[in-house]
């Protein structure tokens, strides 16, 4: 699930608030607030919507332990939730659970705003995904605890796939290429064997990273951009030459409304979050009328020989510093992440937070790919600065020189890494 990285928290003076509190301090974990009689939890609609007994069944977990306790809940939107959480921030009557996007997480995690907590008192703590593990931890202490994920997976339609020979999905990258190069030599230069946005840095960074590059890399205490490093470098050359072969649509665009394009018919195959090609065989969305039934999920093989690293996006639970009731949110966030909220939540499509339980899913036909793609994954540097990097879309505007040809991939990725570098450890 992509959300969008605050790469500031924006109520002037919150900062000093959040410092004047001094933080719990310690490795991790808090008594404060164990004795709390009323607990505030502010979670997405996602929950509301979808999975409320998940959210009855922790508030009976964590009532049955403290009899009497009142359990408030908030519900917010996604576009508007950051703004309301800054606000109150700034108060001294901040909610003691709240969700987040996890490439929110580090703006926060960065200002203090997030109370330390102690890994190990959460169920599966030791099996969490790489790249979510990744996203509640900075300078070595755990601000959150991951709540589910969602990854990226290939999908491509199987009836132009039939009509050059193919019947079944590609394990690797040359099958997929060699697929590819059929279908749009039979389909035209009008049509996107693989329709993938210029400007798609969540996939591009995947080339990256399967090439055994990275955006940047820390050495004692300090991050330094390396998209100009040999691997790096491989990985954005390979990128640029599937725009180059397969994608011809603008070259300036993102991949905000790929589901929409692809729904339209012109290209065969996208790789993009799990939910993308369901929403693009919905009969709103259809123009075809052909593909419903149509599409096939595949885990996306690379370029390396192994299974192409993914980004998880996804949610985590974190608990603001300025908590009254810090033991029982962590309380709380365990009963709801645990291992029979783990279940429910894989009950109603999602990724779990762990490796364990993503096994099991490994095991069913209907979640094999999503979960086999989840296991090689990737995150974005956990550096004070990062937010400033995806604010000014520096990426983004590499990428778009890349694919438009108006740089050269060597040219782009140096000044890519001049504008990280400028940045990326700055609090």
């Amino acid at each position: 699930m992509k959300r969008k990285l605050i790469s500031a928290i924006g109520i002037a003076g919150m900062v000093v608030s959040i410092a004047a509190c001094g933080g719990e301090g310690g490795s991790g974990g808090s008594d404060k607030g164990a004795d709390a009689k009323e607990l505030t939890v502010w979670l997405t609609v996602d929950a509301q919507n979808n999975w409320p007994q998940l959210v009855k069944a922790a508030d009976a977990a964590v009532q049955k332990k403290h009899p009497g306790l009142k359990i408030n809940h908030e519900y917010y939107g996604w576009p508007d939730k950051n703004a309301k959480l800054d606000a109150v921030l700034a108060t001294d009557k901040a909610p003691d659970v709240v969700e987040m996007g996890n490439t929110e997480m580090l703006g926060y995690m960065v200002k203090g705003a997030f109370a330390p907590l102690d890994a190990g008192e959460f169920d599966s703590s030791d099996a969490w995904l790489d790249g979510l593990k990744a996203s509640v931890t900075y300078e070595g202490k755990t601000y959150g605890v991951p709540y589910y994920a969602g990854g990226r997976v290939a999908n491509w339609r199987k009836d132009v796939a039939a009509s050059v020979g193919v019947k079944t999905p590609p394990k690797t990258y040359k099958e997929l290429a060699a697929a590819l190069d059929k279908i749009q030599k039979k389909q035209g230069n009008k049509f996107s064997a693989w329709y993938q946005p210029t400007r798609d840095w969540y996939a591009a960074m995947s080339f990256v990273y399967d090439a055994g590059g990275a955006i940047a890399t820390e050495s004692g205490g300090q991050w330094k951009a390396s998209l100009s490093s040999p691997e790096s470098l491989k990985g954005l050359k390979e990128f640029k030459n599937v725009v180059d072969s397969y994608m011809h649509g603008d070259k300036t665009k993102d991949e905000s409304d790929r589901y929409i394009v692809y729904g339209q018919g012109k290209s065969a195959m996208i790789f993009a979050a799990a939910w993308e090609g369901a929403t693009a065989e919905d009969p709103k969305n259809d123009k075809t009328g052909k593909l419903k039934g149509n599409l096939e999920n595949f885990v996306m093989p690379g370029p390396s020989g192994k299974n192409m690293p993914v980004f998880l996006g996804g949610s985590d639970l974190a608990v603001p510093v300025k908590s009254d009731a810090q033991a029982l949110a962590a309380e709380w966030i365990n009963a709801f992440t645990g291992s029979s909220g783990q279940q429910g939540l894989m009950a109603k499509g999602n990724l779990p937070n762990n490796k364990t339980d993503l096994a099991t899913l490994k095991k069913d036909p209907k979640t094999a790919v999503p979960a086999t793609a989840a296991e090689s994954n990737w995150f974005v540097p956990m550096a004070p600065g990062w937010g400033q990097v995806e604010k000014a879309q520096i990426l983004q505007t590499m990428l778009q020189s890349i694919g438009t040809g108006k740089k050269s991939v060597e040219a782009a990725a140096k000044e890519a890494d001049a504008a990280i570098d400028k940045v990326i450890n700055t609090k």
